[in-house]
């Protein structure tokens, strides 16, 4: 077999030996150990000194992938110290086909009050095997004696039977690393494709023939020899308001795209195409034959659709009924776990027994609905060059009513008709129909975040405002102010809950309205007392408009994000405060108005005020018009912030009038 490696990174095949190898383990130099800083990063609590992979698939007993992980990390304070506890994540699929660990040694270097070395080999015994879930399990270890300079350097090998993934490479993570490099031997039996992920460059990338390297049951091959490899990598700073991280990070990908069985030359190609896809989907027990099951409707939707009398609210009631019905036990897939039927008489299921089961039940009703398969926000996007199942890992339903399109999730009961949970604001999704091909759609927020203040407050002689204050929340914000209504067991619990976490004010009567009416805003309105001044003796006041919700610190801090914001949604707040002094004082310092904008049209922060007698109104609004900005986009966001930050440490200054 002469049949070599398909890559995407232009790899140069040679004859001439690739120098690569594993370093030494167990070593350290002098200048390892006095290392007080990494001289690239001195805001780094740790660095990794070096590290090093080797993957290859064995001529051994059912062809095996090896993959062997070797790394050494200088501590520099206790920051790291979350570094020295080590989980080796193993995949199983059932007890006769599951990966193994072995080989591992660990060993910590560290400098003692008299100032020499010690070193200590960490105990076996003190490994744990943790099952996960039924796909999972993970290896745990503690790395020995951390402390501040301390090197901690470890390594193991994992065997696994599923020779056809061949393991991928990381080379960013949260700390930086003054070397990692990565070996891959593949025989020509594998035909794979390796792609560079994220914005860094390799500084290594090399290839080298290897002569009848790979030898089973007389049948041969040579095998390509890679060397990946990337010198001072920075480390990758995870930030609010992103999407995977693994989006963005350096990283070598692999996809198999076809192979021959080395045992009886079979050829197989792994390389699919969504026509491909949407058969196999079709075709599959945990997909299309579920989407079939309308029968298990049959007796049920005559009472669904009791008083029903249009697409829509036809629509709305099955999407309740599942809501309010079958409770998601938090398994995410687009494979049908224990199918439709038993979701329904358990009143449990998966995601995709719920959402495969709401598609179902809708087209049961003569309702143009179809899956639509995606990948959440913390799986990744999805690889539209390489069509691969795995990418997917969620399900929801796209139903058609009056040349309207709702996308639909039935998982979360506080979720209302129309609207996706934000872990699905995630690029597009695949649209899966039985009858017709499949196609993209844009996995984009309903609603925004939304949210309205309205305040109503009195300065009283004795120094203390008292009034109303009414919120009222839409969309997602509504959204997660009802999950955690409900987290409490009443709502008289969640409103004493909100009184003993803000000290300075005091809930002396309140009303919560709409928390089960999900299409209607959640209202929330609260009388108040709160403790702003000791006493009214002094001749001048400062009061700050802005003390509810405040914005202490700035989200955005890094001096270049090279990943987009990613909101999920637009956001809009709205505060309105209407403040009335007692008799005998005014305003000695009027705030102006602020008119604040992103380029483009991108959002806005705007204030405004109007003073009669002793009575002033004082608003203010941001709003963020766009779900997405680019890194190009992120300094005037991150300016945006300083700037309303700044403008929210400005006190109202009151004073007796003379």
């Amino acid at each position: 077999m002469k049949k070599l490696l398909l890559l995407a990174l232009g790899v140069v095949l040679m004859h001439t030996p690739v120098l690569a190898s594993d370093f030494p383990f167990g070593n350290f130099t002098v200048e390892e150990m006095s290392l007080k800083a990494y001289e690239k990063d001195k805001t780094a609590n740790a660095v990794v000194l070096n590290e090093f992979g080797k993957s290859w698939i064995s001529s051994g007993d059912g062809i095996p992938l090896i993959h062997e992980y070797h790394i050494k990390i200088k501590i520099f304070n206790s920051k790291a110290f979350d570094k020295g506890n080590i989980e080796i994540p193993l995949y199983k699929s059932d007890n006769n086909s599951f990966e193994r660990v072995r080989d591992i040694e660990a060993v910590t270097f560290y400098t003692d009050d008299n100032g020499g070395v010690q070193r200590l080999a960490f105990n076996a015994s003190n490994i744990i095997r943790e099952n996960k879930n039924k796909y999972w399990d993970v290896v745990k270890f503690a790395m020995p004696g951390l402390r501040d300079g301390c090197i901690i350097e470890y390594k193991y090998t994992i065997e696994s039977p599923y020779t056809l993934n061949m393991k991928d490479w990381t080379f960013q993570t949260d700390i930086p690393k003054i070397n990692s490099e990565y070996e891959v031997h593949i025989p020509g039996f594998f035909n794979f494709k390796a792609t560079l992920v994220g914005p860094l460059k390799l500084t290594k990338n090399t290839g080298d023939l290897e002569r009848e390297c790979f030898q089973v049951r007389g049948s041969k091959s040579d095998c390509s020899k890679l060397v990946f490899g990337m010198a001072d990598v920075p480390a990758f700073i995870e930030e609010d308001h992103m999407t995977s991280p693994k989006n963005f990070i350096a990283a070598i990908d692999f996809e198999l795209n076809d192979y021959v069985d080395p045992y009886d030359g079979t050829k197989h190609v792994k390389t699919q195409t969504w026509t491909d896809i949407d058969k196999s989907l079709k075709q599959s027990d945990s997909f299309g034959s579920q989407l079939k099951k309308s029968g298990v409707f049959k007796d049920k939707l005559p009472l669904i659709l009791t008083g029903a009398t249009d697409s829509l609210s036809k629509a709305r009631a099955i999407y309740a009924y599942f809501q309010k019905n079958v409770k998601c036990n938090n398994i995410y897939g687009i494979w049908s776990d224990n199918g439709v039927r038993k979701a329904l008489d358990t009143h449990s299921g998966s995601v995709a027994d719920i959402n495969l089961g709401l598609v179902t039940a809708l087209n049961a009703a003569g309702l143009n609905t179809e899956a639509v398969i995606l990948a959440t926000r913390d799986h990744g996007f999805i690889n539209k060059l390489y069509p691969v199942v795995g990418g997917f890992n969620y399900v929801v339903a796209k139903v058609n009513v009056n040349n309207k399109t709702y996308l639909l999730d039935a998982t979360e009961p506080y979720l209302p008709f129309g609207m996706l949970p934000e872990r699905c604001l995630n690029d597009q999704g695949r649209v899966m129909s039985l009858n017709k091909p499949s196609y993209w759609i844009d996995m984009k927020a309903s609603q925004k975040w939304a949210r309205t203040y309205a305040m109503d407050l009195t300065l009283q002689p004795n120094g203390k405002l008292t009034g109303v204050i009414k919120n009222f929340s839409m969309g997602y914000e509504a959204l997660s102010k009802r999950k955690a209504i409900k987290k409490f067991n009443s709502i008289d619990e969640y409103v004493e809950n909100l009184d003993e976490k803000n000290t300075k004010l005091k809930i002396l009567k309140a009303e919560v309205l709409n928390v089960d009416s999900l299409d209607l805003p959640l209202s929330e309105v609260y009388e108040v007392e709160i403790n702003l001044f000791d006493n009214m003796n002094n001749n001048r006041m400062a009061f700050n408009p802005f003390f509810l919700n405040q914005i202490s610190e700035n989200p955005f801090k890094l001096a270049e994000r090279t990943y987009p914001v990613d909101w999920g949604a637009q956001s809009d707040t709205k505060v309105i405060l209407t403040m009335h002094l007692p008799e005998g004082y005014e305003i000695e310092n009027p705030p102006k108005g602020v008119s604040l904008g992103l380029p483009n049209s991108g959002g806005r922060f705007l204030t405004a005020f109007d003073s009669q007698s002793t009575t002033f109104t004082f608003s203010h609004v941001i709003q963020l018009n766009n779900a997405i900005y680019s890194s190009d986009e992120y300094p005037y966001l991150k300016e945006l912030f300083n700037k309303i930050i700044q403008e929210q440490k400005s006190d109202i200054i009151f004073r007796k009038k003379s």
